[in-house]
């Protein structure tokens, strides 16, 4: 009778440890399927997208976004630099394929029209004069909201859809910046 107690006490610990290991397998698995393919964190370094996002804020990137459908102006998109790869970065698509974009006498203008000036942009922003850049298919015009302070499409050209990673959706750190990416 001591013996079959003794093994049933076994079997029941032994199937709590294994109970628990696949759980945590099964949470691995997730994790990494849910930061591949569907969401990912990144961290914000520098200011060339203030006021909309500040160096060290963290925020989460929707993977999927564009498997579904296309950049469009306005999004703020995280991307392989086209200069080195192996970095990241963040700005906004402010002309797509086939749009013609130019800066002169401080007025953003696509396609030959003057673009009002938006409410994300901040005060005292002022435009070099650049362009016009005629943007290829399947390519992107992309500029910081910070514009006198941005390495953008201005100074490395267009960016190739391919390099795109995501779009940036939401401010999850620090907890006074939490909240939607417009």
């Amino acid at each position: 009778m001591e013996e079959s107690k003794s093994m049933a006490g076994e079997s029941k610990g032994s199937s709590w440890w294994w109970d628990l290991l696949q759980s945590l397998v099964i949470a691995a698995v997730l994790a990494l399927v849910i930061r591949s393919f569907l969401f990912t964190p990144f961290y914000i370094p520098s200011p060339s997208m203030e006021p909309t996002l500040y160096p060290g804020d963290r925020i989460i990137v929707n993977r999927l976004a564009y498997r579904l459908g296309e950049p469009q102006r306005g999004d703020v998109v995280v991307f392989r630099y086209p200069l080195d790869p192996s970095r990241d970065y963040i700005k906004r698509v402010v002309a797509v394929g086939g749009d013609t974009v130019e800066a002169r006498n401080n007025v953003l203008y696509i396609n030959g029209q003057p673009q009002p000036r938006a409410s994300y942009l901040p005060p005292g922003v002022v435009y070099s004069d650049f362009g016009p850049v005629k943007v290829p298919p399947n390519n992107y015009f992309m500029m910081g909201d910070n514009r006198n302070n941005s390495a953008d499409s201005r100074v490395w050209g267009t960016l190739d859809r391919k390099l795109i990673i995501g779009k940036a959706v939401l401010v999850f750190w620090p907890l006074n910046h939490i909240g939607l990416i417009r």
